[in-house]
């Protein structure tokens, strides 16, 4: 039985459909996630294949090898103010970092869109895309970071709902222990009641404030080692499976929010029926992810 579900946080609505799994398909496999490590450009060494960086964490010297972390311009950029933030300094995804390397990328995350805020920017947001199915075009694993001129009217009626909401939406959606994957301390893990795709989830600080840019070390490091642990049990549920991770985060000048990250795996594709009346479906029951989840490897 099909279940319409509205997601308070993103505005959407959600048709989780279980029995549209069952489906049989003809089309053949042609998914080809090449790593190959050969001729990379954020790889060390090739740090002259890429603009001038503008923060790293590690030794060396700017623009040369040693570094753990680095940031630089995107050569191909979206918006005027777009980053690239390299995770390690070999191929290794966030889920495979260590609890400092985890923390130390949510750091310079963090403080690259505080310093586009400050030089006037209303809007920065975070992104991770794993693989080219959720939008890489770099095997390296790398994150981005986006400062806009503008707004965008997407996040300006997600404030507006949770300010109109009167509760914290994003305590009221983790409240529901069976979709609970993990509560560590003021951390919890979570899949959406109305999960707009298989195994999507949340996780949020319980104290955190409004702005990503401006949480402190307390409320982002468990944040980050939480979302390298959430991965981890992706990686033991799904396998490589392409996936985007976005801090969701409010505006400059705004602070009515409660900041979170939410991890959306690429296993379906928007089709026909999406488009055509703006209802994404789900094959997966959140409840039953949840489950599969809790269940799976976090370390």
């Amino acid at each position: 039985m099909s279940q319409l579900r509205h997601d308070p946080l993103s505005g959407r609505d959600v048709i989780v459909a279980a029995a549209r799994a069952a489906r049989p398909t003809t089309f053949a496999d042609t998914t080809d996630e090449s790593a190959s490590t050969g001729d990379c450009p954020f790889c060390p060494g090739a740090e002259a294949r890429t603009p001038p960086e503008v923060a790293r964490v590690g030794g060396g010297e700017p623009d040369g090898p040693g570094w753990q972390v680095r940031a630089f311009p995107n050569l191909y950029p979206i918006v005027e103010a777009h980053e690239v933030v390299v995770l390690a300094p070999d191929h290794r995804s966030f889920a495979g970092l260590d609890d400092a390397q985890a923390i130390a990328v949510f750091r310079m995350l963090r403080e690259r869109v505080h310093a586009h805020l400050e030089a006037g920017n209303p809007y920065g947001v975070a992104i991770i895309n794993h693989l080219k199915a959720a939008g890489a075009s770099i095997a390296h694993p790398h994150a981005q970071v986006f400062a806009l001129d503008v707004v965008p009217r997407a996040v300006e009626a997600a404030v507006e709902r949770v300010r109109d909401a009167g509760v914290d939406l994003v305590r009221a959606d983790a409240a529901t222990e069976e979709l609970v994957v993990a509560r560590d301390g003021d951390v919890t893990l979570w899949c959406p009641f109305a999960s707009a795709a298989p195994f999507q989830l949340r996780l949020a600080h319980d104290d955190a404030g409004a702005r990503f840019d401006l949480a402190d070390d307390q409320v982002l490091d468990p944040i980050a080692v939480a979302l390298r642990d959430a991965l981890r049990r992706l990686r033991d549920t799904l396998g490589d499976a392409p996936y985007n991770v976005v801090v969701h985060t409010a505006p400059r000048d705004l602070e009515t929010f409660h900041w979170y990250v939410e991890i959306i795996p690429r296993l379906s594709v928007v089709a026909g029926f999406e488009q055509a009346t703006g209802i994404l479906v789900n094959t997966t029951p959140p409840d039953r992810a949840a489950a599969q989840l809790r269940e799976a490897r976090a370390g």
